[in-house]
């Protein structure tokens, strides 16, 4: 199979499932593996094709952070989504990522570690869906401090490949008294500044091994995903309006058990 198909599949797999309850990293990691689109040229692509998906929630959610740079976005007590919403949401999976970021993509990026984490995942989510109080904050604007940094907190989990980051942080919310729709927009802000961060600090320590060819390749992805990434937040934002997790959670089930068999079993 040639690179530019292969840049294209990656680029859709990114773009379609780094904003869906399913992992964006479980499946980059699965698709590799059958593609065998691996090593450290296929980190680096995956990195930077991560910046395409998230150019489209700056570009969806564009009022909301130009409304956060403003000076009374830091007021803990001003009126929607601040700044200090974002900051109490990142900083845990920040503050475990920083110390945990090289055992974690030495021991837990393989195809075994990330069914797992797609079957604990899904059950994480249909416990939420079964357990959750009805919902009490509608929408991203209304959400308190307190519930920004518990659906943070959820967010840790999804530091095991698999586990999925919209997953448990939509889960999370539901926990904590939110709408999924609500809990999902918040999810994809908060994965902006997370994502950049990861996306830079992964970039910066390759990018003089990169060549011109090896970059044309990255900019096609990069397309693809952005692409991708935006058809799917819309089309997932109005497919909340009127479901639940639960059939992201039965998917999910079925990419481990198809997994394990090809990569295991056969």
């Amino acid at each position: 199979m040639s690179e530019n198909i292969i840049t294209v599949i990656i680029g859709v797999v990114e773009g379609l499932t780094e904003f869906l309850p399913i992992s964006s990293t479980g499946h980059m990691i699965l698709v590799g593996s059958l593609l065998g689109f691996e090593g450290e040229k296929a980190s680096v692509f995956e990195v930077f094709i991560q910046l395409g998906a998230i150019l489209s929630v700056l570009i969806l959610y564009r009022d909301k952070f130009l409304a956060m740079i403003r000076p009374r976005a830091i007021n803990i007590y001003g009126n929607g989504l601040t700044a200090m919403h974002i900051l109490v949401g990142i900083v845990p999976v920040m503050g475990i990522a920083f110390f945990l970021h090289k055992p974690i993509k030495t021991y837990l990026f393989s195809p075994y570690t990330v069914i797992i984490g797609l079957i604990i995942g899904a059950i994480f989510m249909l416990v939420a869906e079964k357990m959750a109080n009805r919902p009490v904050t509608h929408s991203v604007d209304n959400m308190t401090i307190k519930q920004a940094f518990w659906v943070g907190l959820f967010q840790v989990l999804s530091l095991w490949p698999g586990f999925s980051r919209s997953g448990s942080t939509i889960a999370g919310g539901l926990f904590f008294g939110m709408s999924r729709k609500a809990a999902a927009e918040f999810s994809f802000i908060i994965a902006v500044p997370l994502m950049l961060v990861a996306c830079v600090y992964d970039l910066m320590k390759i990018w003089d091994k990169l060549s011109m060819a090896e970059f044309k390749l990255f900019i096609i992805g990069f397309i693809v995903a952005f692409i991708t990434a935006y058809i799917s937040i819309v089309w997932f934002l109005r497919f909340l309006n009127n479901s639940t997790l639960a059939s992201f959670a039965y998917y999910r089930f079925i990419v481990a058990g198809i997994s394990y068999y090809y990569f295991f079993l056969r």
